[in-house]
Formats: C-alpha cells, structure tokens, sequence
C-alpha cells in the first residue's frame, strides 16, 4: 500500500497542473471507483464538472483537492483521492495512449489554458475518488501539508471529515512530537503496531516501520510503553529522517502498482536495509535478516540488532 512517500510524490506531481485548474468533464468506467462518494456517481459528476480545483494537499497517505464549485453552496468541498493499494493519479495529454485498468478520467484546464487528463488508475479496486465536505481541524492549524499554497486561503485550516481523525505525520509542519511521546508512553502494544496507527502517527505502513526500526534498533514488537523517551526520540527522528530520504527518491516501487503522476517507478528500494531484504546480511552486523509473520503481512529485522528486551 503506498504510504506517505509514495502520496507526497503524487501530490508534488498534481499540484503544478491542477492548482487553478477547471474540471470540464468526467469520463467513468466502473462505477465502483466512487464507492466512497455517497451520493453516488451522477452526483460525483454534478458536483464536480464545472468547479475550479484550488490546491492539493496531504496528511499521512491521505489526498484532497479543496473545490470551488460552478453552482453557490454553503459547503466547503474538496476532492479526496484513495489510492487503496494499487490506486494511480496520472497526468496526461488528451492525446496519450490508453492506460490500462484507467477507472474514470477527469478532464482539466490548467489556469493557463491547457487542456489535459487526471486519470485514475486502480487495478485492484480498493481506491477511490470522492467529494467530501471539508471541516475544521482540532487544533486550528492547517489542514495538512500544501507546499504553501493553502496559506492565506479559507482552506487552510480545514481537512476533510473523512480524515479529520488522522494524526499529523513526521513531515507536517504542524507535527508535534511531544503529542505523540505522550501518546506512546500510554500503550503497550508492540512499537510497530503504534507506528501503524494512524490516530498515533500518521503516513507510516508496513515499509518504512521497518525501515525506521531497523535504524533505531529496536524490535518490531517491543512494548511501546517499555521504550524511553530518548529512544522514541531517536525513533521519530529516523522516521522523518527515512520518509524525507524517500520523497527524494521518489517513493519505493516493487511492481507495477505504485507509480507516480507521470508513470514512472520511485527508486527507494535501492535504499533500503530491512523491508524486502530476507536472507541478505544486516549492513550494520552481517546477522541475516529475517522475516516473520505479523498481522497477516510480515516484518523484516536483524535478529541480532533488534533483539527483544
């Protein structure tokens, strides 16, 4: 599943295009890409079609567009896109080749007049697009992570009610870390089980848990409320240490399924230590890494650099 990385790589590639953007039409090939738009498609489409796109923005792996819509209404709208586990927003000419698995189109006109196509790519079908009605975050401050063009707005401060229960993640400017050390201290399921949620942290999946736990030394599954806060500070600071490295780096691609707006594959996985490396040796002990069942995925460590305490 594409986590923050992956996300904020998309939204950097969006942003440029659709800030200021019309949205003219709307071409739907399965229906079931609207799953989470409860109107249903038809009013997807009302909505939409005619609206101005005024930014993308993101927190943890979740991303909005905040709409002006054509018609007047009193509610603060925004266009939210789940790209699930294999879900693709690409950019491109009206021109281009057909995409495979291409679920709707969005056709745009960029501020300066130049039409082009948001396709919405999903292979696997747990993605979706959505309009969501935009509410004010709990603690008054941005919504999430716009590269700026949410200041000064009337969107700035909102976030959609569909991830207004998400936590900041390490990236946002807005983060802090004191919230989330007090909110560690006070469970004792296993660190990586914390790292995942999102009400904790937010942006952070299965790769990069283990990634920054690696870093860190620590054991998948040692009692979050069992490290000290040195520690966790050393945690969180690998985290975001190893989430910017990635941005960098476009996001990790293992297949076909995660690509960014232009169709291209992120090139992190060259980089990693743990996650995918089993049977390799540890870059810091030589120890092979292992990888054991969790939570019906798997977690990848040094067995020796990471034992449990």
């Amino acid at each position: 599943m594409p986590e923050l990385p992956e996300v904020e790589t998309v939204r950097a590639g969006l942003a440029p295009a659709l800030t200021g953007a019309i949205v003219e039409s709307l071409d739907v090939f399965d229906t079931r890409s609207f799953k989470r738009h409860p109107g249903g498609v038809e009013d997807f489409r009302q909505t939409l079609v005619g609206s101005k796109i005024l930014g993308v923005a993101r927190r943890g792996k979740f991303l909005w567009m905040p709409i002006e819509p054509a018609t007047a209404t009193s509610h603060r709208l925004a266009l939210v896109g789940h790209l699930g586990m294999s879900g693709q927003m690409l950019l491109r000419t009206p021109a281009f080749t057909e995409d495979k698995l291409t679920r709707a189109i969005i056709h745009v006109r960029s501020d300066d007049g130049q039409p082009f196509e948001f396709r919405f790519i999903d292979q696997r079908l747990f993605g979706s697009l959505a309009i969501d009605e935009l509410v004010e975050t709990n603690d008054s401050l941005a919504g999430g992570f716009s590269d700026g063009v949410a200041e000064g707005t009337w969107w700035q401060n909102l976030i959609p009610a569909s991830a207004a229960h998400i936590s900041r993640d390490p990236l946002d400017p807005n983060f802090s870390e004191t919230t989330v050390l007090a909110k560690v201290a006070k469970k004792h399921s296993g660190i990586k089980r914390v790292l995942l949620d999102q009400q904790t942290i937010s942006g952070i999946g299965n790769i990069y848990a283990d990634e920054a736990l690696w870093a860190s030394k620590l054991h998948y599954d040692q009692p979050a409320d069992s490290i000290g806060n040195a520690k966790m500070r050393e945690l969180l600071s690998n985290v975001k240490e190893i989430l910017s490295k990635a941005v960098l780096q476009g996001g990790t691609s293992f297949d076909e399924q995660y690509k960014n707006v232009n169709g291209e594959s992120g090139y992190f996985a060259v980089s990693l230590n743990a996650y995918g490396m089993t049977g390799t040796a540890c870059k810091r002990c030589s120890t092979e890494i292992k990888r054991e069942s969790w939570m019906n995925r798997g977690s990848h460590f040094c067995p020796k650099c990471q034992k449990l305490r």
